[in-house]
């Protein structure tokens, strides 16, 4: 028997390198040494997504980086060959604020733009840009600044950094620009769909879960309107002296699927760094190499710390899931807890779904034992599915 652990991670307690360590060790224990299993950790894009690059083979460099609101982190990007990948969560994202104290006005994406561009002067040509887990909404003005490009208050003198500046902003200069954005292919890995303003936009539906008050949120989303705007009259993008570009060109990157993604580092990455947006699960599987090791396997494992209703709505266990199915691949899960009917994991293609907390119901608990439990409910997907009478023929009972 060949078994596919390709867990993310469960937040709080274990990474999904940590969760895949687990599990294998729990199926070892009662199908024995012989069983042949492969770990491939995963993310969506957002926290998780240079672990999942790195365990993939990619190496992990150092880059020395601003965090959410200034202060000096030590970050990394991950390479193989040209390409690079870059997670915003690992260098600017809400787990970094100093005392995790919201920042939803000053935060910024400063430090984002400072690994692209230790990534760019590294060599590389192509970069996949991981934007979950922002902590600032500042429409990813501060990634450009560090990239190069000049932003003027109204006045004409530079734009301070974070979202709460935003609706001074009055003009952008992207001559400055690093020389290789142009020639450098970017992808953002995101499963959000969110335009950059208005109700549905960057600041009103995720201000919140940083830190902004509904003034906030209604100051966020006319500096993002503002920023929009002086972004379309520089022409919007690295390649404004190409045939065709222009404000007009541009004037609705803002309004496009993904451009509020990571409070707004989606526009600034579509508008400016001339990006496309794929789903982050996609791409992560598409680096792991995912769809040969899925060839392979007579069971693949997913797991999270929550299944639930999300995750039906791009999260990595339903596109790793739905991936095996294309495989004829039976999928099990193994969940901090699961919330979802038997129907709706059916209809992901899962055929049974195992949680802690039918093990451990006290959440504390549960999260800080996850390494053993996990070990323990693996211990019964053994049982059931590689020693036991369920078997591997598609009949289980869910």
């Amino acid at each position: 028997m060949h078994v596919l652990v390709a867990p993310d991670k469960f937040k709080g307690s274990l990474s999904a390198a940590e969760v895949a360590g687990h599990v294998a060790a729990g199926l070892r224990r009662v199908a024995g040494d012989g069983l042949s299993i492969a770990c491939v950790p995963v993310a969506d894009g957002g926290d998780g997504t240079l672990d999942a690059a790195v365990a993939a083979g990619f190496e992990r460099v150092p880059a020395r980086a601003s965090g959410p609101t200034g202060e000096p982190v030590d970050a990394a990007y991950g390479r193989r060959g040209g390409l690079a990948v870059v997670e915003l969560a690992s260098v600017c994202g809400l787990g970094l604020l100093p005392g995790g104290r919201r920042e939803p006005l000053r935060a910024s994406s400063y430090g984002m733009g400072e690994v692209i561009g230790a990534a760019l002067d590294a060599g590389c040509e192509r970069m996949v840009l991981g934007v979950g887990g922002s902590a600032s909404t500042d429409g990813g003005a501060g990634m450009l600044q560090a990239l190069g490009a000049r932003v003027y208050d109204r006045a004409g003198a530079p734009l301070r950094r974070g979202g709460g500046a935003l609706r001074e902003a009055g003009s952008v200069d992207l001559s400055g620009l690093h020389p290789a954005v142009r020639h450098t292919e970017f992808t953002v890995a995101s499963d959000v769909d969110n335009p950059l303003c208005g109700p549905h936009g960057a600041a009103a539906v995720y201000g919140p879960q940083k830190g902004a008050s509904p003034a906030d949120v209604a100051a966020l989303d006319e500096g993002l309107r503002r920023w929009a705007a002086v972004v379309t009259a520089a022409g919007g993008a690295s390649r404004a002296d190409e045939p065709g570009a222009g404000a007009a060109g541009d004037v609705g990157r803002a309004d496009e699927p993904g451009a509020g993604a990571a409070g707004g580092v989606g526009f600034a990455a579509l508008a400016v760094l001339g990006a496309a947006l794929r789903p982050g699960i996609e791409l992560v599987l598409e680096l792991a190499g995912f769809a040969e090791k899925v060839a392979a396997a007579d069971l693949v494992i997913i797991g999270e710390g929550s299944l639930d209703e999300q995750t039906l709505h791009g999260k990595a266990p339903a596109g790793v899931a739905a991936a095996a199915r294309a495989h004829g691949k039976p999928v099990v899960a193994i969940a901090g807890r699961v919330t979802l009917p038997a129907g709706a994991l059916a209809g992901a293609g899962i055929a049974r779904a195992y949680a802690l907390s039918d093990v451990e119901p006290d959440l504390a608990r549960s999260m800080a034992e996850a390494g053993p439990l996990l070990e323990q409910l693996a211990g019964r997907v053994a049982s059931d599915w590689l020693t036991g009478a369920v078997g591997l023929e598609g009949e289980a009972r869910i």
